[in-house]
């Protein structure tokens, strides 16, 4: 789930910013024209935080600074950059007073290993289940401690955010959902068996447990946005509402406009 406020509290006057880049040439470009451009503080003493990169690097600049609950405003340096506003040097000061805020609740996932170990992280986007070998994944799916479908025959599947709707779920064939509903995208990948399921539609406060079936021959990988867990045995995916990030948008291109013109798309 997420909402969306109208307007930062970012001053043009007095407002503080720490620009942070990605590891390419375009963004470190960037990062040196703004720094010569506009005054500039660490993130720790900044109100906003300004993210040269593209998706991911604003999903991990979030991720990054999660504790501090900073505003995160993206400016894109990469390709997609569909969490990100259009790159311009111009004029920073006053969109980072003009622009909106959008509140997103993470994901947690919590992935047990055939090991013994237990991995935890966050995920804005999803968290995705995939097959490591050329055999099918055997998934048990469980929702709120009911086993909702005993084996689904696969290569994946995965639970999406509102926001992370139209990312990876999308090219899964999966729905894509406004950013003010409440409620989860469980989506296939590939899916072989039963064949004619194409996912559901979750409260956000499920709790959904993915138990890994035959995993010593069909081994397993976890991954929530970018942090990947090998060779799981089970996977617990909720909402988690004890954190939030909040992430700036130019109101003409707010998250929740990008999302609905997602559905129109040719």
């Amino acid at each position: 789930m997420s909402k969306t406020s109208n307007a930062t509290t970012f001053s043009k006057e007095t407002g503080k910013i720490a620009f942070v880049a990605a590891e390419f040439d375009a963004a470190h470009d960037a990062l040196q024209d703004l720094q010569s451009r506009y005054s500039n503080v660490t993130p720790e003493e900044a109100d906003v935080i300004v993210a040269l990169g593209g998706d991911g690097f604003v999903l991990q600049t979030l991720r990054r600074f999660v504790d501090s609950k900073k505003p995160v405003f993206g400016l894109n340096r990469g390709s997609v950059g569909f969490l990100m506003n259009d790159y311009n040097p111009e004029g920073l000061n006053l969109r980072l007073s003009k622009a909106q805020a959008v509140t997103l609740y993470p994901l947690q996932m919590i992935a047990k290993t055939a090991d013994g170990e237990t991995h935890e992280s966050l995920a804005i986007n999803e968290v995705s289940l995939l097959r490591e070998t050329y055999q099918a994944a055997k998934l048990e799916i469980i929702i709120d401690g009911v086993s909702r479908m005993e084996e689904l025959i696969c290569d994946g599947a995965m639970v999406a955010t509102p926001a992370g709707s139209t990312a990876y779920n999308l090219s899964a064939h999966g729905p894509i959902i406004p950013l003010s509903a409440e409620i989860l995208a469980l989506t296939p990948i590939s899916a072989f068996r039963p064949r004619r399921w194409r996912g559901a539609l979750l409260p956000h406060d499920a709790d959904v447990v993915f138990r890994i079936h035959d995993t010593a021959k069909r081994p397993v990988s976890a991954t929530a946005d970018d942090f990947e867990v090998r060779n799981v045995v089970e996977v617990t995916i909720r909402e988690d509402r004890a954190r939030s990030f909040q992430l700036l948008f130019d109101p003409e291109t707010n998250l929740e406009e990008r999302i609905l013109k997602e559905q129109f798309a040719p």
